[in-house]
This record gives structure tokens, C-alpha cells and sequence, in this order.
């Protein structure tokens, strides 16, 4: 994949992208990405779907090049530069994961990890990165757990400011109880019409602010 995409890409759809983050196939949050998309077309529009295990990601190194020139050294070695390309050109995102000890999995905090070095293009005043429009996200976070009063703030927290340095903030989130089987939220008909809504709402968002 390109380390290094254009923001926009000559004839490219520009979609709101749904990320399914989970290791797991099959599982709860792939149900909940799923039924967002779908919220997202009985509203009359279209989305891309990424299921973020089948991407190359690699853990930050914690080198610090990235503060010095900006860019991250490992943009050559695997699929996260394309990824933030699409962030960084949808008009809004949507992203699903479990929770794991509380927080978010492995590989999709690495991913937010990775984050870094467009941050710290920021604070460079990078042209890309500042003339991003301000758009909005939504979540659905689901948790084995059937209890946990502060189960969903850590992921959160870090969505929040991760989301920030993309310029986007978080319009809508849901947190899920007792989604421990693959199936859990499928048997839950009430669950999923709130994350389909959502995916509606989003688009019906978008399409008034386009306007």
C-alpha cells in the first residue's frame, strides 16, 4: 500500500468509513460496524467498511523521529499511512470495538498509537493537517462485563483525544453490557436497531450539512 497517500485521490469515492476493530471475526463489534453500515444505506448512502484485522499494524517504537521530521519511520513497512489517508478524508467515521481489560484491544490501541506522528505534524503546522474540516464520529463499545460504572471511560478518553488530532470529535457513542458470545448483540434486537439509527442519523447528519 502507498506509505504516503494524497488526501484526495483522483476519481475516489469520498466515504464515511466504518472501523470494525476487533480481532475477532464474526464477533460482536463486527455485528455492530455492520449494522451502522446499514443504518448508513436505509438512509440512502453508501459508507466503506474496514475490518482492522486484516491490515498490517505496527506498535509505535517510541523512537521520536516523528518529532523531529513529522513522519513516522515505520510508513513504509505496513498499512497504517493508507488508513489514516482514510480518515483523514471521510466525512465522518464510525468505529466498534470490545473492551479488554477495560480498554481498547491491542492492536487497535497500536493503531491509535500510531497516531503520533500526524500529531506531531500538527504542532509543525502541517498545511494537510490543518486544513482538515472539523467532522464529527460516533462508537459502539462492547463489553463482556454485564457491570462496570467507569467500564467504557478509558476508551473513550483515548478516542477523544486521538479523534482530535483528525479534527473530528465524538457525536454519539454506545456502550454495551454482557456482549461476551460472537452472537451476543445479534440476540439483542434492541442493541442493534440503536447502532443502525445511529448510522442513519449520521448520514442524515452529513447530508444537512452538506446543504
Amino acid at each position: 500500500m502507498n506509505p504516503e497517500p494524497p488526501l484526495t485521490m483522483p476519481g475516489a469515492d469520498i466515504l464515511p468509513v466504518v472501523f470494525a476493530c476487533s480481532p475477532r471475526k464474526g464477533g460482536n463489534s463486527d455485528h455492530a460496524a455492520l449494522s451502522f453500515a446499514r443504518g448508513i444505506r436505509d438512509a440512502g448512502g453508501d459508507c466503506r467498511m474496514i475490518m482492522l484485522r486484516e491490515y498490517r499494524v505496527s506498535p509505535c517504537l517510541g523512537c521520536s523521529a516523528c518529532a523531529r521530521t513529522g513522519h513516522c519511520v515505520l510508513a513504509h513497512e505496513d498499512d497504517v499511512a493508507d488508513l489514516f489517508a482514510l480518515i483523514m478524508r471521510a466525512p465522518f467515521l464510525f468505529f466498534a470495538s470490545p473492551i479488554y481489560f477495560y480498554h481498547l484491544p491491542a492492536m487497535f490501541k497500536g493503531f491509535i498509537d500510531r497516531g503520533q506522528s500526524y500529531y506531531m505534524r500538527v504542532l509543525h503546522r502541517d498545511a494537510r493537517m490543518l486544513a482538515l474540516p472539523s467532522r464529527r464520529a460516533y462508537m459502539a463499545l462492547c463489553a463482556g462485563r454485564p457491570r462496570g460504572e467507569r467500564l467504557f471511560e478509558g476508551s473513550l478518553l483515548s478516542m477523544k483525544y486521538f479523534l482530535q488530532i483528525f479534527h473530528c470529535t465524538m457525536h454519539g457513542h454506545l456502550g454495551f453490557y454482557g456482549m461476551d458470545g460472537p452472537q451476543d448483540l445479534l440476540k439483542d434486537p434492541q442493541s442493534l436497531a440503536a447502532v443502525r439509527n445511529m448510522g442513519a442519523e449520521a448520514w442524515h447528519a452529513h447530508c444537512h450539512e452538506r446543504k
